[in-house]
């Protein structure tokens, strides 16, 4: 009986426990009063509040709805209000019949059941029912991630052309209201988008590019967006874009890490809030020094420097450093600034070092240096010094592209062997070769050399870097063959000679072709004009022996009877001036024929 009842209680308790309502942290958006009766031309003042019991809050926005043909805004009042900042001032549209608000409440934001947000003042202007409702709305945590809290939007509705007899002011209390739905189920505010950039994909990584182009991917609901730029890294976005976009780019941006913020909406309001970070570093180090550590106790020929450089922004990242022209070597600093060679060829050397910082900006600097091996070896009386090596075999002569093979041989086993090359213009190149057990050396060279004449010598280093005394120089010639060369001149003749016989003989051709058609031309006009001097000839014998049948007339006439004064000037004109006329014409045609030969 006692394991019953004890089973009896468990069972009551559960049963207790699980009619407890579920603690959820949800936040509303309500209308006080919701409802009452109010005659035309009265006043109805609403007040929107916000209950968050379970968790504080520290911004909210809204767009409210009311029927303009029965009510209009007369004004706003923002006393009393919990928001202390506005991101956009209450404003209303009586001809749209809208109402928009949104603020925030600074830290440690609101907790609570009758938040007062704004009033609204109503004047009645005809008769009816009006309905006041939410047409999107947001409650955003005081979480640090901007998390939408809202659950549900309240509603109001007002009987208008009847007043009621009494009203009693009570206080305001959240009304039980339904989740935001639309014709096709319950809709939920827009998840935080994911951003994505081309030009600073990596959040952790600095980028020397001062425009930055971000895209992220819109929902098919989405009825606007908030974008933001700037330092703060959990900034909420207030620059509005509606329609909503899904791309921006950014020019001019400072040096420094920013955070590009956006969020979007749709028609259950403000979504949540999505940052991105990005690095941006367009300035090179600055103060970087070169500078080089004299040890008088170092015995090996090699050479210390101690690099600085600093880079406010993204920092240093790693020293590029070359020494005589070789291949440029990465070298990270170990926190001592030191940098040391490997061992060097006594002489003159130049180190060219380059600081480059996490944007892969970089500056430079050189110093020149000497190593000096009789200090070297006085230092140490246990060293000895070596000898040098003996260039056995090397040809005198080669010709370019084939390869270069020297030989030698040293008392140095398992030593390297280094040889030098300096061409004319000075140019030295260095290649290390490793001796076999015996202590001799085969060099290949691993580059072709330009034409020309180099002198060639080599040293010996052991295995504590110490270097030998340099062998005598060698010359080799490097070229192309006599009957190459000869080729060559040819071609670089014939390159030169080619073009102007082709351009003489251009030039010959077209005074030929000239000539001759000038000839032709010539040959033409002298034809035309031997033509047109016996059709002159022909024309004139014509005119001629015309004119002279008519003077015979006339003169035939004048002897049957007397001529008038007329008659006597044709005769008379026309016997004096036909001679003339015919040598005049006869000359003409002679002086044609003259310039035409």
């Amino acid at each position: 009986m006692t394991k019953i009842l004890k089973v009896y209680r468990i069972v009551l308790v559960a049963l207790f426990l699980s009619a407890l309502p579920v603690v959820a942290k949800a936040a509303t958006l309500y209308f006080s009063p919701a409802s009452g009766s109010y005659a035309v031309g009265k006043t109805i003042a609403a007040t929107i509040y916000v209950s968050s019991a379970d968790q504080a809050a520290n911004a909210a926005s809204g767009t409210v709805a009311f029927p303009a043909d029965k009510l209009e805004v007369t004004s706003l009042s923002k006393t009393g209000s919990i928001l202390s900042l506005w991101v956009q001032e209450p404003v209303f549209s009586n001809s749209a019949g809208t109402i928009d608000f949104e603020g925030i409440a600074f830290n440690p934001g609101f907790t609570g059941t009758g938040g007062k947000l704004i009033t609204v003042n109503f004047r009645v202007k005809a008769a009816g029912t009006a309905a006041l409702n939410f047409s999107s709305g947001s409650v955003l945590a005081n979480d640090g991630q901007g998390t939408n809290i809202l659950t549900g939007l309240g509603k109001a509705q007002f009987n208008l052309g009847e007043e009621t007899v009494s009203e009693v002011p009570v206080a305001p209390v959240a009304p039980v209201v339904s989740a935001v739905t639309s014709s096709s189920g319950p809709v939920s505010i827009p998840v935080a988008p994911q951003i994505s950039s081309s030009t600073h994909p990596d959040p952790n990584k600095w980028y020397s590019v001062k425009t930055a182009e971000f895209a992220w991917r819109l929902p098919a609901d989405t009825t606007g967006a908030r974008l933001l730029v700037g330092k703060i890294a959990e900034a909420v976005p207030t620059v509005n874009y509606i329609p909503a976009i899904s791309a921006k780019k950014i020019s001019d941006l400072e040096d420094g890490v920013w955070y590009f913020s956006v969020r979007l909406r749709n028609g259950a309001g403000w979504g949540s809030i999505a940052h991105f970070r990005f690095q941006i570093d367009t300035a090179p180090p600055t103060a970087f020094t070169v500078t080089e550590l004299v040890d008088a106790d170092n015995a090996e020929p090699t050479a210390k420097f101690v690099l600085s450089a600093s880079d406010a922004t993204s920092g240093i990242s790693h020293y590029e450093v070359q020494i005589d022209g070789e291949a440029p070597q990465t070298w990270q600093d170990d926190g001592t600034k030191t940098y040391v060679t490997s061992p060097l060829a006594p002489g003159k050397h130049i180190l060219i070092a380059k600081a480059i910082d996490k944007a892969g900006n970089s500056a430079d600097s050189s110093l020149e240096f000497t190593i000096d091996q009789s200090e070297l070896l006085a230092s140490s009386e246990s060293l000895e010094l070596l000898e040098p090596p003996v260039i056995a075999e090397y040809p005198k002569k080669i010709t370019s592209g084939e390869a270069l093979i020297i030989r030698g041989t040293t008392k140095y086993p398992n030593a390297q062997t280094v040889v030098q090359f300096v061409g004319e213009g000075n140019e030295a190149r260095n290649q290390v070769v490793e001796n076999d057990a015996n202590g001799n050396f085969t060099f290949v060279a691993e580059e072709k050399f330009k034409d020309g004449v180099y002198k060639v010598q080599a040293e010996v280093i052991d295995e504590q870097g110490i270097r030998s005394a340099p062998s005598e120089k060698i010359i080799i010639y490097i070229g192309q063959p006599a009957f190459l060369k000869i080729g060559s001149w040819l071609i670089n003749v014939l390159a030169v000679l080619i073009p102007f016989v082709a351009l003489l003989l251009i030039l010959m051709f077209m005074v030929w072709y000239g000539w001759h058609k000038f000839s032709l031309f010539r040959k033409k006009l002298k034809k035309e004009v031997s033509e047109a001097e016996a059709a002159t000839h022909q024309a004139f014998d014509q005119l001629t022996e015309s004119v002279r049948r008519h003077v015979k007339m006339l003169e035939k006439t004048g002897r049957q009877r007397a001529l008038t004064k007329e008659e006597e000037k044709i005769v008379k004109y026309c016997k004096k001036n036909l001679a003339g006329t015919e040598k005049c014409v006869v000359q003409e045609i002679k002086g044609i024929n003259k310039a035409m030969k």
